[in-house]
């Protein structure tokens, strides 16, 4: 984890901000120190020195080694992996969507002049980055993009995303969706096993890069080539990203599942997968 959050340090020690990197930091809310912080997850019998272990949270004494159990673990945690697992489950039993070409950025800058990343030039100008948003059908499934929405794109979306039908409508095709998975992941600490939570921050990681590749934004400067999705082309390959990024997101989420489960369900549960 130290490939990002070892220079996400360093930025904040020069007070740089990132425009790419920073919302894996600051949108996402768990700590570099927790992220860095290995934790073997339920169904792991740890030995040898577990002096750094047995006086956890959780944790209880196994033979000759200590064990996380779940149900020593707080209630809360126990109705937060009930929460996950509606929503996850019910995502990933839907049809992807591919046709929303990352225009949420776009629908964040419309018609506004205060740009979310002020500092950052758009590639197209206001009016271009506008003309855009009003040639192409806004299709935004996920509340947390949308709420984001300047006042005149929230009438162009298709839908109205709420909170309450958050469950009703995320589906698997949605990059917010996948970069959510490392929220559902660390929202489960300390029960959650590093290696779950790493393959998730690592794939939300390369999400967000595409996420902003295909924004109005220009970041060429940085090293992100545009995808530019104002053209046939530039929407074909962000369909193409969006599949792939979809696919690796399944075996993500059977693993997050099966950590619900265990939480939930720890006598039937699995942790085969996690």
């Amino acid at each position: 984890m130290e490939r990002w959050t070892g220079p996400h340090r360093e930025r904040r020690r020069r007070r740089e901000p990132h425009p790419v990197q920073d919302f894996l930091f600051t949108y996402y809310s768990l700590r570099p120190a927790q992220l860095e912080q290995w934790q073997p997850g339920p169904g792991v019998r740890l030995l040898g020195d577990v002096r750094g272990f047995a006086d956890r949270p959780g944790y209880r004494p196994d033979g000759a080694g200590v064990v996380l159990d779940p149900a020593l673990l707080p209630e809360r945690l126990h109705r937060t992996a009930g929460f996950v697992h509606g929503l996850v489950s019910a995502t990933a039993a839907r049809p992807a969507r591919y046709g929303c070409f990352g225009l949420h950025e776009w629908a964040m800058v419309y018609r506004t002049d205060r740009p979310r990343h002020g500092a950052v030039p758009l590639r197209l100008g206001s009016a271009g980055t506008d003309a855009v948003v009003e040639s192409i059908p806004v299709t935004c499934t996920h509340h947390d993009a949308f709420r984001f929405f300047t006042a005149a794109a929230r009438p162009l979306n298709r839908l109205q995303p709420t909170r309450e039908d958050q469950v009703a409508l995320e589906q698997p095709g949605c990059l917010h969706a996948t970069m959510d998975l490392y929220k559902w992941a660390y929202k489960l600490l300390p029960a959650t096993p590093a290696e779950l939570l790493g393959d998730c921050f690592a794939l939300a990681a390369e999400v967000r890069e595409l996420d902003m590749r295909a924004s109005p934004y220009d970041l060429a400067d940085r090293g992100y080539a545009p995808v530019r999705i104002e053209t046939p082309e530039g929407r074909a390959e962000y369909a193409r990203a969006q599949q792939g990024f979809a696919e690796r997101a399944a075996p993500l989420r059977t693993r997050l599942l099966a950590l619900c489960t265990a939480l939930t369900d720890p006598v039937n549960g699995t942790l085969a997968h996690i």
